[in-house]
C-alpha cells in the first residue's frame, strides 16, 4: 500500500504587512507567518543567504511559486541530479513555513464561523438552540463559529434554514 505524505502548501497569500504574511493553506486554514520573530529565532547574518531579506525591501519581494514562498531575486546555488550546481530562487519548504506559522485569530479569518455566530445571537439562541434546530451537536457549531472546521453545503442549509429560520444565498465576488 501507497503511503501519502500531506505537507500542508500554501494556496493564497491574504495579506503582507511589513514581515508578516498571512496564508490561506490547502487544509482550509489561515496561518501567519511573522518572519520578524522567524529571522530572530534563526539569527541571521551577513553570511546567511537569508541576509538581504532583513530589508522589508527585499522581503517584500516574494512570489507564490510551487504553493511555498519565493524570492527569486535572492539566488542560491543547488546541485542538479547529476551533481552540477544551478542557481535557484531561495525558497523557504512548505513543511518549514508551515510549522513556523501561528493560526490566525479566529475574528479575523473569512470563514462562515463569524457570520453564523452573528445571526444566532441576534436570533437570541445558544450554541444548543442552535445544534439542536440543525440537527448537529454544540461542540460542532462551536468548531464552526471559531472557525475550527469546514462545513459541507448541506449542513450550512440546516443551520441557516432549519437552525436560524434564515434563508441562504452564495454569492461569489
Amino acid at each position: 500500500m501507497r503511503q501519502t505524505i500531506k505537507i500542508p502548501r500554501i494556496i493564497k497569500v491574504e495579506s503582507e504587512t511589513d514581515f508578516v504574511i498571512r496564508c490561506m493553506f490547502n487544509n482550509g486554514e489561515d496561518r501567519l507567518l511573522d518572519f520578524e520573530s522567524i529571522f530572530k529565532q534563526w539569527k541571521i547574518g551577513p553570511d546567511d543567504v537569508e541576509f538581504p531579506l532583513l530589508e522589508l525591501r527585499n522581503f517584500e519581494k516574494f512570489t507564490l511559486r510551487n504553493q511555498t514562498l519565493s524570492w527569486p531575486d535572492i539566488k542560491i546555488e543547488l546541485p542538479d541530479e547529476t551533481g552540477a550546481l544551478e542557481m535557484h530562487p531561495y525558497e523557504i519548504g512548505p513543511d518549514v513555513l508551515y510549522r513556523l506559522s501561528e493560526p490566525a485569530p479566529a475574528e479575523t479569518q473569512n470563514g462562515f464561523g463569524t457570520l453564523i455566530r452573528d445571526e444566532r445571537k441576534k436570533a437570541g439562541l445558544t450554541q444548543d438552540e442552535l445544534a439542536q434546530r440543525s440537527g448537529t451537536s454544540r461542540f460542532y457549531i462551536s468548531r464552526i463559529e471559531n472557525n475550527r472546521t469546514d462545513v459541507e453545503m448541506s449542513t450550512l442549509r440546516k443551520i441557516v434554514e432549519a437552525g436560524l429560520g434564515r434563508s441562504m444565498k452564495l454569492v461569489i465576488e
